[in-house]
């Protein structure tokens, strides 16, 4: 009796389609890269040299987080380039609130099953975020799980890591009664929220309504 054998791609993971989708993104990612950036796009680390010139006692400040349920909106919509920003912009805010520049980001994406144009918009969404922040997307990890998410659907998550001096770093033990609060205008629902807004908005409207 012949033994079946079994290979990757038998099991749902295309090693091959992610090796293009590295191949793909190369171009954009490389784009975020300044001279502190050491490493090249698929190593197994990311070497950042950071210049502490500027800083007297330097202190990092990192954060990870993820897009929450604004993925089932993106799923929906078919537009995936824009959670990523999120993303990105989520994490800077993070650690913006804490006094920090940020340095360099990390992006973790994972699917079902790859495909090469949704995987190339997220990180290329990553790309643009990290351009506009003057931060370095120095690596990433890219997993293909078809027995944890089903057809279409992936998730998202993210690390940065930023710096500043100690005598800057804010954390509110100083807010007091009386202190003046300041609100921006925001362009719109970013990552929180979303499973309270889709309750609310999908009982009575589509993805592609306007009100």
């Amino acid at each position: 009796m012949t033994k079946k054998t079994f290979t990757y791609k038998d099991s749902g993971v295309d090693i091959k389609a992610g090796e293009e989708l590295v191949n793909s993104i190369k171009g954009v990612v490389k784009e975020t890269h300044g001279p502190a950036v050491l490493s090249n796009i698929g190593g197994f680390g990311g070497f950042f040299k950071p210049d502490m010139g500027a800083f007297k006692n330097p202190v990092f400040v990192s954060s990870v987080d993820g897009v929450g349920t604004k993925l089932i909106v993106a799923f929906k919509a078919g537009k995936y380039d824009t959670v990523g920003q999120d993303l990105v912009n989520h994490c800077v805010n993070d650690i913006a609130v804490c006094g920090a520049t940020p340095l360099f980001f990390l992006d973790y994406f994972s699917t079902g099953k790859l495909e090469q144009n949704v995987g190339y918009d997220v990180i290329k969404g990553f790309a643009t975020a990290c351009k506009e922040n003057n931060v370095a997307l120095i690596g990433g990890e890219t997993a293909e799980m078809p027995d944890i998410y089903g057809e279409g659907e992936f998730d998202l998550a993210g690390t940065i890591v930023g710096i500043v001096d100690e005598d800057k770093v804010i954390k509110g033990a100083g807010i007091e009664k009386g202190d003046v609060l300041l609100g921006f205008k925001s362009s719109g629902l970013h990552t929180n929220g979303y499973s309270l807004a889709r309750k609310v908005l999908f009982s009575e409207y589509d993805v592609n309504d306007h009100v």
